[in-house]
């Protein structure tokens, strides 16, 4: 499919959905369930919110990439993006008045590369 390749690297906010889309299929496969997607509020996002087999809500940063030439994908989830996100669970857990069930936050990477595959990386618990 370079077809789609060409398409996906033309276009940034496609290539984003794209490995939105990639992510959540593969946290499914970990027989995860999603509860909400692009989830916003005030200001803050949240890619995918899923729910674990224990009962812990997964609240998932995706970071997608043509390649990781300049630096790693996971890195993009600095300290500003991270309270950002943990802001947004927040909004999110009280919108739906979650106050009894553990929470995490995980970051996907999806790495398109020039051929082949993407590669996808699953960082469980990735920051606090």
């Amino acid at each position: 499919m370079p077809w789609l390749r060409k398409k996906l690297l033309a276009d940034p906010s496609r290539l984003g959905r794209w490995g939105q889309n990639k992510a959540e299929v593969f946290l499914k496969r970990q027989r995860l369930r999603t509860l909400a997607r692009n989830f916003a509020f005030s200001g803050g996002e949240l890619d995918l919110v899923m729910g674990d087999r224990d009962g812990t809500i997964v609240f998932v940063e995706v970071k997608t990439r043509r390649d990781e030439k300049f630096m790693p994908a996971v890195a993009a989830v600095n300290a500003k993006k991270r309270r950002h996100i943990t802001r947004t669970a927040k909004c999110f857990l009280k919108q739906f008045k979650i106050s009894d069930r553990p929470f995490r936050f995980d970051i996907v990477t999806v790495i398109l590369g020039k051929k082949g595959k993407p590669q996808i990386q699953h960082y469980p618990n990735a920051f606090v």
